[in-house]
């Protein structure tokens, strides 16, 4: 399943979502929005669809990962809108029978994702600065 969504996500579900009955192991990745960024205090951040084009680029990655690892399933959701410091922004999950080839694909779609973010991101900090981009 790939998705973008505003509304807050739920890790446990998005695993429950990639097990099946061949899967030696189901594993995730969580991104959380931090304190601090570049040195400044972080106040929220915002991330943005404006081209309805962010599902497509989810996609892209999950579909390169399919073709480089023997995976049972992946599933990636992004939340867009305006998060907090602790809210959680992406979670990646990946199920295959073994956990050398879905530890490798996780890695890598956290790559991808930060290379090619699919959506737009703005930075506030506490003394009311913005970065816009991608870190």
């Amino acid at each position: 399943m790939i998705k973008i969504t505003d509304k807050p996500l739920s890790p446990e579900r998005i695993i429950s979502e990639v097990k099946t009955h061949s899967s030696g192991c189901a594993l995730s990745y969580v991104g959380l929005i931090r304190d601090t960024s570049y040195g400044k205090q972080v106040a929220s951040v915002e991330y943005g669809d404006p081209d309805g084009t962010a599902e497509d680029g989810l996609r892209r990655i999950a579909d390169e990962l399919k073709q480089n690892w023997e995976l049972n399933a992946v599933s990636i959701y992004h939340r867009i809108g305006k998060l907090n410091v602790g809210d959680i922004n992406l979670v990646i999950a990946i199920s295959s029978a073994h956990r050398s080839e879905a530890f490798a694909a996780c890695q890598h779609a956290v790559d991808l994702f930060k290379e090619k973010l699919p959506t737009t991101k703005v930075e506030t900090y506490m003394n009311g600065s913005t970065k816009s981009g991608s870190d």
